[in-house]
C-alpha cells in the first residue's frame, strides 16, 4: 500500500469554484487518476475514507463536491432528516452541469505533475452510482465503477430523456454494483442496464448481490453488507489495474 498525502483543493470551472477531496500516493510517479462522486451526504467521512483508500493503491484519487452550486461545505450522516435534504439537493441538480464539473475535474488532475495524462476512471456512490454513468459518456473516462446508482432507467438530473438513452455515447469499460435487496433499483432495472450495455456492445459487467441493500459498500450506514463490499472492491481493483495500468 502506498504511503499518501491529502488536501482540500479548488476547482475552477468558470464562476463556479469547486471545493475537492484530493489524495495523491508519495513518490514521482506519474500515477493515473480517478474521481470519487459522491452519494446524496457530500464528499463526508466515507467518501473521503474511500479517495484515501483508492491513492493507496497507487492512484491520483479527488471528491469534488457536487452540490457546490447548491449548498457549498455541505456533507452529512444518513438520518432520516440527511436522506431528506440530500435527496433535496439532488432534484435541483442538472445533467450538463455535474459533467461540466466532471469534466472540469479531469483538467485539474491534468494539471498535476504527479498524474498520467492518458485516461482517467471514476467511481461512484449512490446518487454518484448514477451521476458516474453519466460521466463514462465523457471522452476521457476509461473506466467506471458504478455502485447502486438509482434512476438510471427512469429519470436523469435536470429532466430529460432517461440516462440509460446515453448508454450507446459510453466511451471505456463500465462496472455497475447493485444489492438484489434495494427498494429503489428493481431487479427489473438492473436487467434494462445491462441489457442496454449488451445493445450497444459497451465492455461491463454487472454484479448482482443477493440479500443486500442499498449503501452496502458505506461501512458507516446500517445496510452495510462486509462480504459483498469486499467482493465489490476486488473487482473495483482489477477494472482499475486493467484499464489504466497501475504502477
Amino acid at each position: 500500500m502506498a504511503e499518501i498525502e491529502t488536501a482540500k483543493v479548488i476547482i475552477p470551472n468558470g464562476d463556479v469554484l469547486l471545493d475537492a477531496y484530493l489524495a495523491t500516493p508519495t513518490g514521482e510517479g506519474p500515477f493515473p487518476g480517478i474521481i470519487v462522486i459522491q452519494e446524496i451526504f457530500g464528499v463526508n467521512a466515507h467518501i473521503r475514507e474511500v479517495t484515501e483508500r483508492i491513492a493507496k493503491e497507487g492512484y491520483v484519487a479527488i471528491a469534488p463536491a457536487i452540490y457546490q452550486r447548491l449548498a457549498p461545505g455541505f456533507e452529512t450522516g444518513y438520518t432520516p432528516e440527511d436522506i431528506k435534504l440530500g435527496k433535496e439537493y439532488k432534484e435541483q441538480t442538472k445533467a450538463s452541469e455535474l459533467l461540466s464539473d466532471i469534466q472540469a475535474t479531469i483538467e485539474y488532475l491534468k494539471t498535476l505533475p504527479v498524474v498520467k495524462q492518458d485516461g482517467f476512471a471514476s467511481i461512484g456512490f449512490c446518487f454518484g452510482g448514477h451521476v458516474v454513468y453519466l460521466a463514462a459518456t465523457l471522452n476521457d473516462i476509461k473506466a467506471t465503477a458504478s455502485f447502486y446508482g438509482a434512476g438510471i432507467t427512469n429519470w436523469t438530473p435536470g429532466g430529460g430523456e432517461p440516462t440509460i438513452t446515453r448508454t450507446k455515447d459510453i466511451k471505456g469499460t463500465l462496472y455497475a454494483f447493485f444489492g438484489m435487496e434495494d427498494a429503489s433499483i428493481p431487479a427489473a432495472q438492473v436487467d434494462q442496464i445491462e441489457a442496454e450495455l449488451e445493445k450497444h456492445h459497451i465492455p461491463h459487467r454487472v454484479f448482482r448481490y443477493d440479500g443486500v441493500d442499498h449503501g452496502f459498500f458505506c461501512d458507516h450506514r446500517g445496510s452495510y453488507d462486509a462480504t459483498a463490499a469486499g467482493a465489490a472492491w476486488t473487482e473495483v481493483k482489477q477494472l482499475f489495474q486493467t484499464r489504466l495500468a497501475a504502477s
